[in-house]
């Protein structure tokens, strides 16, 4: 199994100590691969603009922001999905041919959970354009530049690992995960990666205080196999996975659709960044929607289980019943990689139909586990998606700082300054506490349905 040596583990030793790394040269400095996937014109990246905030408390200044764009959409008035061809992908073969794809198939490969998760949004098209996992020469390029060879922006390379030393260029591969069979490969690429470089170019870092860098090293076998794949179902989860498509189907024509992305419960101050974005200077109203569109893939090893928060998701959506809200489920595994991975969700996020993308605050951001220090700067995320909206066809929104105040309710950080009103803080820490020994949590800081799903979680573990 590839662990980083020590030499390869300090190579970013300087970098990590500086709050802001630069993940990939500005697409102003592209060259002719700055060019919009969707018309094929250059599209330099936009100069940020102040972005007032009018919202139904407060006007507030907030960081800046992308200036709106002219966005192309579908003759459906959606969305246009990523790529050149702007076509929604959909990998999953006829029934009628899977007797026959799987006759064909000499090797077979087990999946991990992640890698269960990458043939679930490589089928249903949420990594439109892509037809299957890359191969070398795009992994190389996504490495490198954040771009395909084709000129596309993409965040992260999607790519699968194996250790086996028998399968070959040519190999047919079934791709079985927890007894199902989900696809089948056909490989047109395997080679041994760099993976300190990858690590470095993709994630800032190749130290394994990182826990992306932890999976790339210890997690993923010895080589990357790359092609084309063709679905033969999709694995059966506790939680349903809307398909791209299916999210799509729900969604109003020739209106804004947020995106917002979480991997936690959503708490009070959660719920009022996502309403609030609603009325963000650049989204049309009325008739905008927020796709509510939490993670329930792997993530870090300290977080809930995906399960736990699909139900903490399930119980508020019941418990709000609010018609500007659109709720699914994403079967995606986080890397924590910060600005590139902020880059990665909008794409995604553009596939199911969103054109506009809420990014908060050290976004999949993440702490070295020796250290505690932060891998990013608070503000890597917002600019590296704000330099590439433009060009992804979407637009961002910046999520507020909020704080409830004893005066006001919540309103934003500035303000409460302003006003000189009393804050109220409850750490997540505290939080955490409060659950297991059964106190009551504050109204104002939780959900009540929130609350009971994880006391009934802590409950459970302690039994």
């Amino acid at each position: 199994m590839a662990i980083l040596s020590a030499k390869q583990v300090n190579t970013a030793a300087s970098a990590r100590s500086a709050k802001r790394v630069q993940m990939v040269p500005r697409a102003a400095a592209a060259g002719p691969m700055a060019r919009s996937s969707v018309t094929g014109r250059a599209s330099a990246a936009p100069a940020p603009v102040a972005a007032v905030k009018s919202s139904r408390r407060s006007a507030v200044v907030v960081r800046a922001t992308a200036a709106p764009v002219a966005q192309v959409r579908t003759a459906e008035g959606l969305q246009v999905p990523h790529g050149p061809a702007a076509k929604l992908v959909n990998l999953m073969a006829p029934a009628s041919e899977h007797a026959a794809l799987k006759a064909a198939c000499n090797k077979h490969i087990e999946l991990s959970d992640r890698n269960a998760c990458d043939v679930e949004l490589l089928t249903v098209g949420a990594f439109s354009p892509l037809e299957g996992f890359m191969n070398k020469e795009e992994y190389d390029s996504v490495v490198a530049n954040m771009r395909m060879t084709n000129g596309l922006l993409f965040g992260l390379p999607i790519v699968l690992d194996t250790n086996s030393e028998d399968i070959k260029v040519g190999d047919k591969v079934l791709l079985s995960y927890q007894g199902q069979d989900l696809a089948v490969m056909t490989v047109d690429s395997k080679w041994t990666p760099n993976k300190p470089l990858e690590c470095l170019k993709c994630y800032g870092t190749s130290s394994l205080e990182h826990p992306a860098v932890q999976m790339v090293a210890m997690e993923r076998g010895k080589y990357y196999i790359g092609g084309p794949i063709k679905g033969l179902t999709l694995p059966t989860r506790v939680f349903p996975c809307a398909t791209p498509a299916d999210v799509r189907s729900t969604l109003p024509a020739n209106q804004d659709v947020l995106a917002f992305q979480c991997r936690n419960p959503i708490h009070k101050a959660h719920y009022e960044l996502f309403i609030r974005a609603l009325d963000a200077p650049n989204v049309r109203n009325p008739g905008a929607v927020c796709l509510v569109h939490p993670t329930c893939g792997p993530t870090q090893d300290d977080d809930i289980p995906g399960v736990v928060r699909f139900r903490t998701y399930e119980v508020l959506k019941e418990e709000t019943k609010n018609p500007r809200l659109r709720w699914a489920y994403l079967p995606y595994s986080m890397h924590m990689a910060g600005p590139r991975e902020a880059i990665q969700h909008m794409i995604i996020r553009k596939n199911y139909g969103c054109t506009h993308f809420i990014i908060g605050r050290d976004m999949a951001g993440c702490k070295s586990s020796i250290s505690g220090q932060d891998f990013y700067g608070a503000y890597d995320a917002q600019d590296l998606a704000n330099k590439n909206a433009a060009e992804l066809n979407m637009q961002t929104v910046p999520s507020l700082n909020i704080a409830y105040t004893e005066e006001e309710g919540y309103v934003t950080a500035d303000v409460a300054k302003a006003k000189n009103l009393h804050v109220l803080n409850l750490s997540g820490t505290k939080f955490r506490q409060m659950l297991r020994a059964g106190d009551d949590i504050p109204e104002w800081f939780a959900f009540k349905s929130v609350v009971a799903v994880l006391r009934e979680q802590i409950q459970s573990e302690a039994n």
